[in-house]
């Protein structure tokens, strides 16, 4: 009983979520929907670390300044260095940044 209520509650979260999208932006397009913007928050997640909300925070924050500087200084390649990262971070760091900072502090504290 309770997973229907957790699913209905964060479906209603997520069209609070839309409806106060479209005033941010003014207009809603079919690129709004493109595949990109799904892959970038799992992108965000696998940076940051799997299995925690602020791991995930963090990947936002990070991933979205790589954006912003990307896009700003070598915008043909942004889609290509986005990838990579994915790649990178899958193979070296499973766990994401917050994984490899809990690593690091219990290899301290040991």
């Amino acid at each position: 009983m309770y997973k229907v209520w957790l699913f209905v509650f964060s479906a209603m979260l997520a069209g609070i979520a839309g409806a106060l999208y479209v005033p941010q932006v003014g207009i809603i397009n079919p690129g709004e929907f493109s595949p990109l913007n799904s892959i970038e928050l799992v992108i965000w997640v696998a940076v940051g670390g799997r299995g925690t909300l602020y791991g995930a925070v963090l990947g936002a924050l990070l991933v979205n300044y790589a954006k912003t500087y990307f896009t700003g200084a070598f915008p043909e390649i942004w889609l290509f260095a986005l990838g990579a990262l994915f790649v990178l971070v899958t193979i070296l760091l499973p766990r994401g940044v917050i994984g490899l900072l809990r690593r690091k502090q219990a290899e301290a504290s040991a």
